[in-house]
């Protein structure tokens, strides 16, 4: 077995296959994969003795109703990820055939198309136009730039400069004209812009037909899905029925179509909400509950850009007590290995009238992005890489004949130029940045790559014995002044290093990524003044002190400093 097979297989998985058994014909409620025991690397997987004990009772499979697999356990409670045997072309074969599908309530789906605002240019919007086809009905697409909380305002108006951006990528890939019904900015993760989303959905598309959550792995459609499931987009009592979407980074996470039914706003719903929401733009901080301002500074410190977002429909009821048997290792989502056995309580289900006419919202697996680094990751790597909190800009000012390495997956050489230059590193902050000359640079590489020095890679010489090694691209850039950059260097995923340079100024830049992954130089930049996001000089260095932007808290009234 491989060094990065070993790293990601980590401590045995319990339980063990029985390939007499048949699948159950039962959808994990992780991530929507048939449940299965049969075969240990397939989606859907559960110990067999764990299947035949949720399966033994007088519903026979049907007991097996609100469990999740194996793997989705282990992503949700250890953040470690079983690799399975699924093709990367399964992936748009499911989404494909699921658009595909005969029309209901007389029209074609809305596609909620999510992409990640750090992905841009996004890989997969380009193929958007060829997975629908001339044969998929969709109504309309509406399209939403996800993670905007991870970057820092480096002006005022960034939030439209970046929906600019989203914008060029729609009219690059063919998506603009009557297909595309809008483009909105949001954070799944810390609520930023979903209070916004769901009025748009509820006042233009209001409960016309299905909704489909697509886009590239990784986007955050699983965080996106769980967030509507717990909104006014989604009928009050299906929370209590449906569990979440398994969310973790490991890209291609959601293996099958998981579904909530959409509430009808009816004027009296809409009505309602529209209230809740302006009380609610009333209050300050100060007026909020001391849970509601320790969950608000928990995302604070996640993300720059925060909303809160909450219900007009809640139906009361108790907190449901929830199986978990520690002997034989209960895949339910919620539990808590710690907590000690409980009885069992009967699982709620949706009644034939409760939804015989529903409207569905559809969270879809994830289309694999090609030539991405993350692919070539093990999950402890992926965990580094991907940011989960908001990116602190680091910014250096380097010489001709300087390097700066992000971490051991890309690097930036700047060759030529009359005057020393800015390159600030967007990426996540657990991933670490090295300054070198050119001339030591080979040298700092072959002796730190792998090490702790660099970081990602991890596992030594035996790790990047397999681990290609990095390509160079000739890059020139012309500079724009000294407070606006050129451009972004986009090392595939793991982030990117913005240039900003004198005018008039030619830069001759040679940038490096691993073997089989995409450099993208990004012209006008994404954060064109993110250089100006910084401290003071460190004496004796190329380095800036880093300095945070606040938060911004949406939905809530702001009280003036006196």
């Amino acid at each position: 077995a491989s060094c990065r097979e070993r790293q990601e297989r980590g401590p045995g998985a319990a339980g063990r296959p029985d390939p007499a058994v048949p699948p159950s014909g039962v959808s994990c409620s992780g991530c929507g994969a048939e449940l299965q025991c049969s075969d240990g690397a397939a989606p859907g997987f559960v110990p067999a003795e764990k299947y035949r004990s949720l399966s033994a009772g007088p519903g026979g499979v049907a007991g097996l109703r609100g469990a999740v697999c194996q793997r989705c356990w282990l992503l949700a409670h250890h953040g470690r990820a079983l690799r399975l045997q699924l093709p990367p072309e399964q992936h748009r074969l499911v989404v494909s055939a699921a658009l595909r599908r005969s029309l209901r309530h007389g029209r074609g789906p809305l596609l909620l198309y999510l992409l990640d605002v750090l992905e841009l240019p996004d890989p997969v919007l380009l193929q958007l136009p060829g997975l629908l086809g001339p044969d998929v009905p969709a109504a309309g697409l509406l399209v939403v730039g996800n993670k905007v909380d991870l970057l820092p305002a480096d002006s005022p108006g960034h939030l439209g400069r970046l929906r600019q951006q989203v914008a060029a990528d729609c009219t690059r890939a063919g998506l603009r004209g009557g297909l595309l019904v809008d483009i909105r900015l949001v954070s799944a993760k810390t609520g930023f812009g979903l209070e916004g989303l769901v009025s748009r959905l509820q006042r233009s598309w209001k409960c016309a037909g299905d909704v489909y959550l697509l886009g590239a792995t990784n986007s955050g459609k699983s965080t996106l899905f769980n967030a509507l499931l717990r909104s006014d987009y989604c009928k009050s009592r299906a929370p209590d029925v449906i569990n979440r979407a398994t969310v973790s980074p490991w890209p291609g996470t959601t293996l099958n179509l998981l579904k909530f039914p959409i509430i009808n706003p009816t004027c009296d719903r809409i009505f309602q909400r529209q209230e809740r929401l302006k009380e609610e733009a009333l209050k300050t901080e100060d007026q909020l509950s001391s849970e509601e301002k320790k969950y608000l500074n928990h995302l604070k410190k996640q993300g720059y850009l925060v909303g809160k977002v909450g219900r007009t429909f809640q139906r009361q009821k108790s907190s449901p007590l929830i199986d978990f048997d520690p002997d034989m290792l209960s895949y339910s989502i919620d539990e808590d290995p710690s907590h000690s056995p409980r009885k069992h309580e009967e699982r709620e289900e949706f009644t034939y009238n409760e939804v015989k006419d529903a409207r569905w919202c559809f969270d879809t697996p994830g289309i694999v992005k090609e030539n991405c680094v993350l692919n070539l990751l093990t999950e402890k790597e992926v965990k580094l890489v991907l940011p989960t909190q908001a990116i602190i800009p680091r910014t250096f000012i380097l010489k001709p004949g300087m390097v700066l390495f992000l971490a051991g997956l890309g690097r930036v050489d700047y060759l030529q130029g009359q005057k020393p230059a800015w390159f600030s590193v967007v990426a996540s902050n657990l991933l670490p940045v090295h300054i070198s000359t050119l001339s030591n640079a080979d040298a700092i590489y072959e002796k730190h790559v792998g090490q702790e020095l660099l970081r990602v890679p991890m596992g030594g010489k035996e790790r990047m014995k397999e681990f290609p090694p990095l390509v160079p691209q000739d890059i020139t850039l012309k500079g724009i002044g000294t407070t606006e950059a050129v451009a972004d260097i986009k090392l595939s995923s793991a982030g990117w290093v913005t240039v900003t340079a004198h005018a008039e100024e030619e830069l001759l830049l040679r940038a490096y990524t691993p073997r089989g992954t995409t450099l993208v130089v990004r012209e006008p930049p994404l954060l064109p003044y993110v250089s100006g996001i910084r401290g003071a000089r460190i004496a004796g260095t190329a380095a800036y002190r880093t300095k945070k932007p606040p938060s911004l808290v949406e939905n809530l009234k702001t009280v003036g400093k006196r």
